[in-house]
């Protein structure tokens, strides 16, 4: 059996597996990434927040992305049953970068996997992950590409195989999340729109004028095409059909607003659905192995977090084990997931309070405390670790307090 070696393996080229490998390839680590797919590839989750900029900028992948002539973002628009309000990240609490870009993952994730082999990362694509064995400083993957079988050693590896969630299943980590199941119906249009309304600039996230634990995510891009989808649970979205094409053209009629910015879009792509894609695991790391996005846990998609999350973990992970396999002693509880969680779970708090409302009072509340707006624009622009914000060191609290000012006036 051919044996490949090196002293991290990743699983996954996506963005969490690609900056990981760029970060460790430049402190002079040999990297592996295998890939179960080819790229490019279709992947859902096209509206960067500005927070991953840095995270780019890190791993020397920032300049590669702007060159590509991707949508310009600068922040999110929301519309509820006639009522519009927006958020410029450029105004957020924060400091770093304040824009973004909005991208089809196709190509964005094929830059970064083709930066990562720039700077010395070796990417397997086509070959799928049969087992692991792994140990502290001890690991052997077997895959199979073309029918035969090889092995891959390293000391170390970085499971970032998204909803593939590899490690998870083969290591028995899997636990149900705490978020009911829902399910996402979207496609890529071409949109031709010419609403005035409509900024291009900006996400649109649309709230259903009556339920309102239904939402849609309108994502333009440069060439005149966009990504549109709608979110809601199961049961709800299924009165407008039991097809893809059904529920999203159903889902889209019943939003007057959202059906008026894209009355003369095209459907000209397959329409999908992923159903119960929200995750949890037991654990983030253990003996030999880590985590990174979506692989350990996936919240929702509402506020664009998953590619933002990803590469806060990778370049937690990263600092972690180059120090590990630099001889010193790593607590990964302290330094990776304790870190990571910090984030994870204000994005969670304000997730839940998306859909029982609480956070769409306060996101159509009209204020003019503009401090206030800035500290919420720092959460939906991705800096959600900025403990010096109130609304990141005391979430829950600092939410419930502007909940009752907004629902009070």
């Amino acid at each position: 059996m051919k044996e490949v070696k090196s002293d991290v393996v990743i699983i996954g080229a996506g963005p969490a597996g690609a900056v990981a490998g760029a970060l460790l390839a430049k402190k002079g680590w040999r990297v592996s990434i295998v890939e179960r797919e080819e790229f490019p590839r279709f992947s859902i989750g096209e509206s960067l927040l500005a927070q991953c900029m840095e995270s780019l900028e890190k791993a020397d992948m920032l300049e590669a992305v702007k060159s590509a002539g991707f949508q310009f973002k600068n922040g999110a628009a929301f519309e509820w049953d006639g009522a519009r309000t927006a958020f410029d990240f450029r105004e957020k609490f924060t400091p770093g970068c304040g824009t973004a870009f909005q991208v089809p993952r196709a190509k964005f994730d094929k830059i970064l996997a083709d930066e990562a082999e720039r700077q010395g990362v070796k990417v397997y694509y086509r070959h799928s992950i049969v087992s692991a064995d792994i140990s502290e400083n001890d690991v052997k993957l077997i895959v199979e590409h073309k029918g035969e079988n090889l092995a891959f050693h390293a000391r170390f590896v970085l499971d970032a195989s998204g909803f593939g969630r590899v490690l998870p299943r083969l290591l028995d980590l899997n636990r149900p999340s705490e978020f009911p199941l829902r399910e996402s119906v979207f496609t890529h249009v071409e949109d031709n729109i010419v609403d005035s309304n409509f900024d291009r600039d900006k996400i649109l996230i649309t709230v259903h004028p009556s339920e309102r634990d239904i939402w849609y995510w309108l994502i333009p891009f440069t060439d005149g095409r966009a990504s549109i989808g709608v979110v809601g649970e199961k049961e709800k979205i299924a009165v407008w059909g039991e097809e893809p094409e059904q529920v999203l053209k159903g889902a889209i009629a019943s939003a007057p607003a959202l059906e008026k910015t894209l009355c003369n879009a095209k459907f000209d792509t397959n329409i999908q659905r992923i159903r119960g894609y929200s995750s949890d695991v037991t654990k983030l790391a253990g003996p030999g192995f880590a985590l990174l996005g979506n692989a350990g846990e996936f919240l929702d998609p509402v506020f664009s977090s998953g590619v933002t999350i990803a590469m806060k973990s990778s370049e937690l992970a990263t600092e972690c084990l180059h120090r590990q396999l630099s001889g010193e002693t790593v607590d990964w509880d302290k330094e990776f997931v304790e870190p990571l969680k910090l984030g994870v779970e204000v994005f969670k708090t304000y997730v839940k309070a998306w859909y029982d409302g609480r956070f769409q009072d306060v996101i159509f509340y009209q204020t003019d405390q503009k401090e206030i707006k800035s500290m919420i624009c720092s959460i939906l622009a991705g800096y959600a670790w900025d403990k010096k914000n109130p609304f990141v060191a005391a979430a829950e609290r600092r939410l419930n307090t502007l909940v009752e000012i907004c629902t009070a006036g």
